[in-house]
């Protein structure tokens, strides 16, 4: 019969050693952004069937939406939608085969961190 004891294990590569790379990082904020930025849409349609039912309760949502809170929320939902587009078109250019080395992985990651927050600070600009 087989031996079904416990074999003690390292676990290859450990959380406290491993260092996270950009791409990684900048992976796990397009699935998170791409999340809320769902989150954020629901949150619109809500302000917009407000607005379709009663006067009463579009002040009242538009009251929420336009607190501190959801102006807050709807500032980080520019900058997601910014970053989950340029992340996007990274990787349509991936999928031509082109910026696959590391180099220009890191390269392309940090511009996309640096375009987002350009681009979301120009809408700001733009609306104001």
């Amino acid at each position: 019969m087989a031996d079904t004891g416990q074999i003690d294990r390292p676990l290859s590569p450990h959380i406290a050693i491993y260092r996270k790379q950009l791409t990684s990082v900048i992976s796990i904020f397009h699935r998170l952004t791409g999340i809320g930025l769902a989150a954020t849409a629901i949150l619109i349609v809500w302000w917009f069937l407000a607005a379709a039912t009663s006067p009463a309760y579009f002040d009242f949502i538009d009251g929420l939406m336009t607190s501190w809170l959801g102006l807050l929320v709807l500032l980080v939902s520019l900058w997601a939608f910014w970053f989950h587009f340029f992340n996007g078109i990274r990787h349509l250019r991936w999928d031509s085969g082109k910026g696959l080395s590391m180099e220009e992985s890191t390269r392309s990651g940090w511009r996309i961190v640096i375009f987002s927050v350009v681009f979301t600070t120009a809408s700001i600009y733009l609306v104001i």
